[in-house]
């Protein structure tokens, strides 16, 4: 693991879920641009993968390491402790962790919306708010979340997931509000669907014999035709990379042609006409 002095001239990200997706991605190109980078996960058993992508891109040097489970608010609180204490300072914050569980509404387990909100929000709230204080005492830092397409228009189906990035989302502004008399910019990303494997770790959760099974298998068969399309997610990697180098970046940034589309759809068509777009998409 790099010294003080080794990372002296680089400035600082720390990112959560790295293992894989958006998280890896965006730690090797954060390295490949002059940061230093403390990669974590929760399972340290994963790490391989990124070690063997920092080796391809020669910044193995410029990334580290560490487990950190962020439901775990012990675990946040000691990873945060040793990285204050081994380097200093934290100068970015990339809260990226977070998966999806599949469903509708009357058929997801109270226990997966718990479990769904604990990684997707209430996790990301315990890190940032183990940052923070970092932060504010430098008036330096930049915090960015990681939402999604679904957390502009809640979809059928994606009740759970879209419910964690709403939330995410109204976090996300009134965090930057909080944070704009300390310089200390709070940005949003939004992607829509990306080939980053992530669908093979979606909880699915549907009764047998549902009343829901139609509009069910329509979901599915819409979302993997979409996820076959995605396109390259280093795109939301270079997006993550250009919020660091700007000096003022905006509140959100939207990456990818769907997501683009429901965010629009959103902002200029009556919620009539979206119900009805999407009524004749998903069902």
């Amino acid at each position: 693991m790099a010294n003080v002095a080794e990372v002296s001239n680089r400035p600082l990200a720390l990112i959560t879920g790295a293992s894989s997706g958006f998280g890896l991605l965006t730690s090797i190109r954060l390295a490949q641009e002059g940061y230093f980078v403390i990669a974590t996960m929760r399972d340290i058993g994963k790490k391989e993968d990124v070690l063997a992508k920092a080796k391809e891109n020669g910044v193995l040097d410029h990334i580290a390491l560490m487990r950190l489970d962020i439901t775990d608010s012990d675990n946040i609180v000691e990873v945060i402790e040793q990285v204050m204490e081994r380097w200093g300072r934290i100068d970015v914050l990339v809260n990226n962790a977070g998966y999806a569980v599949m469903g509708v509404v009357e058929e997801i387990p109270m226990v997966d919306w718990r479990a769904q909100f604990d990684t997707n929000f209430f996790g990301t709230i315990a890190v940032t708010k183990a940052v923070l204080p970092h932060m504010r005492v430098r008036s330096q830092g930049k915090i960015i979340n990681v939402s999604s397409g679904a957390g502009i228009i809640g979809f059928s189906n994606t009740g759970a997931y879209s419910a964690s990035k709403f939330a995410l989302e109204g976090f996300s502004e009134a965090l930057r509000l909080e944070l704009l008399p300390f310089s200390i910019p709070v940005v949003l990303v939004e992607p829509g669907t990306y080939d980053t494997g992530i669908a093979a770790k979606h909880v699915f959760r549907a009764e047998q014999n549902s009343p829901y099974s139609k509009m069910i298998e329509r979901f599915n068969q819409f979302n993997k035709k979409s996820e076959k399309n995605a396109p390259n997610p280093i795109q939301v990697a270079n997006t993550i990379v250009k919020i660091c180098q700007s000096r003022r970046p905006k509140l959100r940034y939207v990456c990818g042609n769907d997501a683009k589309m429901i965010f629009v759809m959103k902002k200029l068509f009556p919620w009539r006409l979206i119900e009805f777009l999407l009524r004749k998409a998903l069902h």
